[in-house]
């Protein structure tokens, strides 16, 4: 046990891990606050909170950098540092988001299919044009048999796919490196 504390404690993975707990924890804050907008939470607008993510990778990675690299930083450390604040974040949220459907409000579940039928409903024409009925039929079944658990999967799956531009580009514009082979 004090071997996986000791390794947990390295710089490398404490920092972007205690930051991608609290992006998690500031993207269930924004999830509550569109709730108590009456905004729907799960709806278009959650994508937003996406921002923090953002801002927080770059925050992690300018302060490893700071910290634990004394100014220098390798583009891998930065990348690596990108996903684990990402992975974490969106690994938080949805869960956070998976107990508030399942303990608190499950029609915020509800009201999320619901809409989310009404729109593939409104845009049938374009989508059987373009994937064929035969596929429109199998995206509604998926999408009435969506479970509550599902949320995490899909929130850690978007916020991978959006993360790959930003995290490549905070990556380069952190990264310091000693070119010189003279100065040690």
């Amino acid at each position: 046990m004090k071997q996986a504390i000791a390794y947990l404690n390295h710089p490398f993975l404490k920092i972007p891990l205690l930051i991608g707990f609290t992006t998690g924890v500031l993207g269930f804050v924004y999830f509550l606050a569109l709730y108590a907008l009456a905004i729907p939470p799960l709806g278009n607008h959650k994508s937003l909170d996406f921002g923090i993510h953002i801002i927080t990778m770059t925050a992690a990675v300018w302060y490893y950098r700071k910290t634990a690299g004394h100014g220098m930083l390798h583009f891998w450390e930065g990348l690596s540092i990108c996903y684990i604040v990402n992975t974490m974040g969106a690994l938080v949220t949805g869960w956070f988001i998976y107990f508030f459907v399942t303990q608190v409000d499950p029609d915020v579940f509800t009201q999320y299919i619901s809409n989310s039928l009404a729109l593939l409903e409104q845009g049938k024409a374009d989508i059987v044009k373009t994937l064929g009925a035969s596929d429109f039929t199998v995206l509604i079944q998926k999408l009435k048999t969506t479970q509550p658990a599902d949320l995490i999967a899909d929130e850690v799956s978007k916020k991978t796919v959006l993360a790959i531009l930003p995290a490549f580009i905070v990556s380069l514009v952190l990264r310091r490196q000693e070119y010189s082979v003279l100065n040690p």
